[in-house]
């Protein structure tokens, strides 16, 4: 596993430097056109992901999708997820720092997906960003995902959960669709070594967030994840 996943790496790697200007090239198209062209690139690597090192995936609760755009709220523990959502959601952006865009190639490609990108120093700011961003993202038939904690957590840990993503649902009322998976058995985040398996990908029960707090949304979202992340974690 530590000679696949040096080459999954490189793979991945040259891939980029191979797709990220094919990728530029899209700019002047209307977004769903660049948008099916770019995520091809994170279909190849969960392909490649399932046939070289063995990780594959199963998604439960697809039934729980709303059928417009969402508020996705989403446990974060590897690079995984970033990869596999936009082939298991609709049309999606991410919320996400700024410093990934300033990335050559590939944060110039992720720029062109549209994603809010925020200054973490700023809280305020990044704050206004998300509500506002995020309304027109939502508006645009685009659904946006939102990571609570902020930043990859490992397995058997957790991490407060900001409400960043629960503001945006309540003052724009869109519904919010909680997800939770043991991705970070397998891929994880800071790990070099990959490890076959399967990854449970959960999709719970849609969460209304009419009438509600942006605390309220984000604490019921919590608790339907974490509870769920105990039952996945003892299996992976």
């Amino acid at each position: 596993m530590v000679l696949r996943s040096a080459i999954f790496n490189a793979v991945m790697w040259c891939a980029v430097a191979i797709y990220a200007p094919l990728a530029l090239l899209t700019a002047p198209l209307p977004l769903r056109w660049r948008y099916r062209f770019i995520v091809q690139w994170a279909r190849f690597h969960i392909w490649l992901a399932r046939w070289w090192l063995k990780i594959n995936y199963r998604v439960e609760g697809k039934a729980n999708l709303p059928s417009g755009p969402a508020v996705v709220l989403s446990k974060h523990q590897s690079a995984w997820e970033t990869l596999a959502y936009p082939l298991i959601f609709p049309r999606i952006t991410w919320i996400l720092k700024r410093e990934l865009l300033w990335i050559p190639l590939f944060g110039w490609a992720l720029a062109l997906l549209k994603p809010i990108a925020i200054n973490r120093r700023a809280a305020r700011r990044a704050f206004e960003q998300i509500t506002s961003q995020g309304r027109a993202r939502l508006e645009e038939g685009t659904w946006v995902v939102v990571f609570p904690e902020g930043t990859r957590v490992a397995p058997g840990h957790r991490r407060p959960y900001k409400s960043g993503g629960g503001a945006l649902a309540a003052k724009t009322g869109y519904p919010v669709v909680p997800v939770a998976h043991n991705a970070g058995s397998f891929w994880p985040r800071r790990g070099f070594v990959k490890n076959p398996g399967t990854v449970r990908v959960v999709i719970g029960p849609v969460i209304d967030s009419q009438g509600k707090t942006a605390e309220q949304i984000t604490r019921e979202a919590e608790e339907w994840i974490e509870k769920t992340m105990v039952e996945l974690e003892a299996k992976a």
